[in-house]
């Protein structure tokens, strides 16, 4: 009777053995699977990129969501129907993406707006934030005031007689840098979103002594993009050559802001950016 009990003692003390050597294998080989095959995400370090925003279809949206904000080209100043870009953009996403409701959150554009304020707005007003992160799509212009007021010490619409060019010249980095915070803070918001900056063109092109402020404002576009480029949700659309050469077609009779069908240009540029 001892002897068979001293057998079944000692078969569960191999049994035990035998299993605690089978959890010992298991937790070493789990503990160094990530040495041995790696996975590129397991650690990003401290100065990693930041996430790759979503870049699926805005077809593939349940909802299409825009916030604008900005200077007086996003409030529409110039055309006599009170569209300006922003409401004509609604009709033709609508019409690109017909599965899709579109739905205008806000239009936050203020007259007169420059960068630097727009940065403050973006820092410290909540409601700015709120409806930023709620949106999917996010349009914005700004810089136009930043450029002529340091120009002229006018407001843009304003300033149309006397622009001292040097003075542009020479002041022009310091409204390219609250450009850059803009576009960081807007990031910082929401990275998500597809963000479509309008550029910047000279409406004072047809006026011989001005002509060449052209040439500060193409430096502000290059800048303008270069800044954007890093962020694949972000895209600058192109205006200065509807200015130009067909100026009088497209600017307002305040000879600043576009016209009804200036902001109709920039309205089909925009869609045409977005996928």
């Amino acid at each position: 009777m001892t002897s068979n009990r001293a057998n079944v003692l000692w078969r569960m003390i191999g049994l035990t053995a035998l299993i605690s050597t089978l959890l010992l294998l298991f937790g070493f080989g789990y503990s160094v699977k990530d040495l041995l095959w790696p996975k590129g995400e397991t650690y990003l370090g401290q100065n990693a990129n930041p996430a790759t925003p979503d870049q699926s279809s805005l077809a593939a949206s349940k909802e299409i969501r825009i916030t604008a904000i900005g200077d007086s080209l996003t409030k529409g100043t110039g055309d006599a129907t009170g569209e300006g870009y922003v409401k004509q953009v609604i009709p033709l996403l609508q019409a690109k993406f017909p599965k899709v409701p579109v739905r205008l959150n806000n239009n936050l554009a203020i007259n007169g707006l420059r960068a630097d304020q727009l940065v403050t707005l973006l820092k410290n007003d909540k409601g700015y934030r709120f409806s930023l992160s709620q949106a999917n799509v996010i349009l914005f212009t700004i810089g136009g005031n930043d450029l002529f007021q340091i120009a002229t010490g006018q407001s843009a619409s304003e300033a149309t007689g006397d622009l001292n060019l040097d003075k542009l010249k020479a002041e022009l980095p310091k409204g390219i840098s609250r450009l850059k915070t803009v576009i960081e803070l807007l990031h910082e918001i929401n990275p998500q979103a597809r963000i479509v900056y309008t550029g910047l063109y000279n409406p004072f092109y047809d006026l011989k002594d001005l002509r060449d402020g052209s040439l500060e404002v193409q430096q502000w576009n290059e800048q303008a993009y270069a800044f954007l480029h890093p962020y694949p949700n972000m895209t600058l659309i192109p205006t200065f050559d509807l200015f130009e050469r067909t100026i009088a077609s497209y600017i307002s009779s305040d000879h600043f802001h576009p016209n009804h069908e200036g902001y109709a240009q920039i309205a089909a540029r925009i869609v045409q950016s977005l996928e």
